[in-house]
């Protein structure tokens, strides 16, 4: 079976917590993440929460970055998403060093297998409450 996309989703603990509360250093890590794994970067948006926390979203051609940050825990979320055959966890290890994390959690989804849409065969079918 053939997939459309790879979603990596990684958990970062014990990260140093100013980066974390700190826009203009998330937007640049993201940013340099993106550079990294030579992804092409369209937009991007940050928003910084009161009394602390960021969100943001990095575009690329190839599908998306996101992290949201819980700076009094020492924790953010990334979602990196993307539908080329382009080695994304160097992103994750660049972010990994750019916030000081102690740890990671990284889980790996293939996104869209779709067998027969993907071969040919004709549209895959829809299950109505799900």
């Amino acid at each position: 079976m053939e997939r459309l996309g790879n979603h990596l989703l990684a958990e970062l603990f014990n990260c140093d917590e100013k980066c974390l509360n700190n826009l203009e250093w998330i937007e640049n890590a993201l940013l340099g993440a993106a550079k990294i794994s030579r992804l092409t970067v369209i937009n991007h948006f940050f928003h910084e929460f009161s009394p602390y926390g960021i969100s943001g979203v990095v575009i690329i051609a190839q599908s998306h970055l996101t992290i949201h940050t819980w700076p009094e825990y020492g924790y953010a979320a990334v979602d990196i998403f993307t539908c080329c055959e382009r080695d994304v966890r160097k992103s994750i290890d660049y972010l990994k060093e750019a916030f000081s994390a102690e740890r990671a959690l990284v889980y790996e989804l293939q996104r869209g297998v779709l067998p027969e849409a993907v071969q040919g065969k004709g549209v895959p079918r829809v299950v109505p409450g799900i």
